[in-house]
């Protein structure tokens, strides 16, 4: 018990000073809040093939927009580049292991005024192993361009949302 006084005294007075280390939530309010009212007021612009299909999908998920109730502030522009090559190999020109890459050049629009308020190029890749079973390979493929789809607009999606909370600072 004469050690747990001083302990919890101790923790105490180290945690005093984290109140004023200036870290700030990113989405309080929840979804009422500055941030996620502004992700919400993007319109995804439409993306040709497959991949631009699950990106702008993965993209209308992550932002809300579609429980927006007003009209869109921004627009959000993406161009992707979706390249699927073979690595590995064998002697008789077989190739055994294959690189999914997956880059999206995306721009956020200001639609009250047509100002580029972001203009970022992010990109991700995934390696896939090629089976003797034709079915198994495709399917691998096709997982690996679901996940980097997802995991692209999971990265888009939180710069913009710190875009938008360096604005809305700006903002007061």
């Amino acid at each position: 018990m004469r050690r747990l006084v001083p302990t919890l005294a101790l923790a105490l007075v180290l945690a005093l000073p984290l109140g004023a280390c200036g870290l700030k939530p990113m989405y309080a309010g929840g979804t009422g809040g500055a941030i996620a009212q502004g992700l919400s007021a993007i319109d995804v612009s439409e993306m040709p093939g497959r991949a631009g299909w699950l990106m702008h999908s993965a993209l209308v998920d992550k932002l809300g927009s579609g429980q927006r109730t007003g009209p869109a502030r921004y627009r959000l522009d993406v161009r992707l580049d979706d390249k699927l090559e073979g690595l590995g190999l064998l002697s008789d020109d077989t190739v055994t292991r294959e690189r999914r890459t997956l880059r999206a050049r995306y721009q956020l629009v200001d639609l009250a005024t047509g100002a580029i308020v972001l203009d970022e190029t992010v990109g991700l890749d995934a390696g896939i192993d090629v089976v003797s079973s034709e079915y198994a390979t495709i399917a691998a493929e096709n997982t690996a361009l679901e996940n980097l789809a997802k995991e692209v607009a999971d990265r888009i999606v939180t710069r913009i949302a710190l875009k938008l909370r360096t604005l809305d600072e700006a903002a007061r």
